[in-house]
């Protein structure tokens, strides 16, 4: 029996799709992402399944939705649940996971076998027998907690000797990296590899997640070539405005700083994933060999449409970078751009492992368009957050439908006439039948005036095979 082929998982957060040499940008420095995705296969319509990073993160754990795996809000999954790790595991893989993912409950593994460097953290909600008048007797004082989107565009600023909480656990978690697969293919000192099984390894890093902090070098090099977004919210009540942050007024100098901090932030996530592809081309791995997968759990407004942050639908928060590299098994220098949701890479990593791929999921595999073969693509990518209430976005083509409860209006954008998402054809005549086909599937997807209660998943077919919804 061949053995399995292993799998570096490259993964970063709240990384816009744009803003990377190879999606077209001129002015950030990715040099080993673009590497990667000029021998690799880019998705440019890859988009998240919740544009905000705990339902985001534990949706590409479990190949599914967020109604279907009940992550809809700040939530983690139910201990024991079946994640891609947990799989991989069952089929002798060694899963190792350095940095962040992200849960939240008591089941802090989630089926790897081994975390290092790991974000763990067990929320107030998942304490065991919580004594309620204990935790009332203690309160945030004045100031602490999370910053508004205010404060985070004016507080973002090159650090002089120190490092920023991030690029420090960043730090922590490459450098963990480097030493795990040392020990995996050739342990210094006591040279016993463990290379015997396959490897799962997955590096995910928290920059350029926000606060913006970098360092001065970098700072300075971006801070008078980045472009800026200084640009008015629409008037739609929900894609306009934060439920949690009040506006962001802010002058152009702020909004210059904090996107230098964030491109900076960026320019230092492709300078660590070179790192750990030196150490294991060093270590004597071909790095044909592996699949190598970079992505990230949702983008960033940075300023566009006068937003900051994500929770929305605009293409700067929903969509993510996906490339997918394995020279072995498909050909690469290519772009494909079929709509694509960071749950298929579930059912994607099992098929091209020869893995039964379980029921159940909401994972399309991405094999038949990595092999470049004709199939059979609804074209249909979805995403949900809970925010007050249930927001959904089904994105068809280039049609995007979104949803924001019944006490909102229905947004509809075309990005083939309108790609800077402007204009609302909602009420349109020309799309009324594109609506009332949106609100079908939204009613199948279980959101809606008449949503499906029998609801399971989003009803893709069999495992294994790509079809449509």
């Amino acid at each position: 029996m061949k053995q399995r082929p292993n799998i570096l998982f490259l993964m970063s957060d709240e990384h816009r799709a744009d803003v990377a040499g190879f999606a077209g940008n001129k002015v950030v420095r990715t040099p080993v992402l673009d590497e990667l995705a000029r021998t690799g296969v880019v998705f440019t319509n890859a988009y998240t399944p919740a544009p905000i990073c705990v339902p985001a993160r534990q949706c590409l754990a479990s190949g599914q939705l967020p109604k279907t795996c009940g992550c809809e809000g700040w939530t983690d999954l139910q201990p024991g649940y079946r994640t891609f790790a947990r799989e991989f595991s069952r089929y002798a893989y060694n899963t190792c996971c350095s940095g962040k993912l992200h849960h939240m409950g008591q089941d802090q593994m989630m089926g790897w076998r081994e975390r290092i460097a790991a974000d763990t953290h067990i929320d107030d909600k998942y304490v065991d027998d919580p004594i309620a008048e204990e935790f009332e007797r203690y309160s945030k004082a004045p100031g602490t907690g999370k910053w508004s989107n205010q404060r985070e565009v004016e507080e973002s600023r090159p650090v002089y000797n120190h490092e920023g909480p991030y690029q420090f656990q960043d730090r922590m978690a490459v450098e963990a990296g480097i030493h795990y697969l040392e020990r995996y293919f050739k342990d210094p000192l006591y040279q016993r590899p463990q290379s015997h099984r396959p490897l799962l390894f997955k590096l995910s890093l928290v920059q350029p997640h926000y606060p913006y902090f970098t360092d001065p070098e970098r700072f300075e090099y971006y801070h008078d070539r980045v472009p800026i977004y200084s640009e008015e919210p629409c008037d739609h009540p929900v894609l306009s405005l934060s439920q949690l942050n009040k506006p962001v007024n802010v002058n152009d100098a702020d909004i210059r700083r904090a996107t230098a901090c964030y491109y900076s932030m960026i320019d230092q996530v492709d300078c660590h994933y070179g790192k750990v592809l030196d150490k294991l081309k060093a270590l004597g791995e071909d790095l044909d060999d592996w699949i190598i997968i970079y992505t990230s759990d949702h983008g960033e407004m940075l300023g566009q449409h006068g937003i900051w942050e994500k929770t929305r639908f605009y293409e700067a928060s929903v969509k993510v970078p996906l490339i997918i590299r394995w020279p072995k098994g498909f050909e690469g220098g290519r772009s494909i751009d079929a709509n694509v949701n960071l749950c298929d890479l579930f059912a994607t990593l099992c098929e091209l492992c020869e893995i039964e791929v379980p029921d159940g999921l909401d994972s399309r595999s991405l094999v038949p368009l990595l092999q470049g073969g004709p199939c059979d693509w609804s074209n249909e990518t979805v995403s949900q957050v809970y925010r007050g209430d249930h927001y959904v976005m089904i994105k068809q083509d280039a049609l995007k439908y979104q949803y924001y409860g019944e006490k909102f209006p229905e947004v509809l954008f075309d990005l083939s006439v309108d790609p800077g998402e402007t204009c609302n054809y909602a009420e349109d005549p020309e799309y009324r039948e594109a609506m009332q086909q949106f609100r079908q599937r939204l009613s199948e997807l279980g959101y809606g005036p008449q949503a499906d209660p029998n609801y399971l998943n989003a009803g893709y077919h069999a495992p294994g095979k790509v079809g449509s919804g």
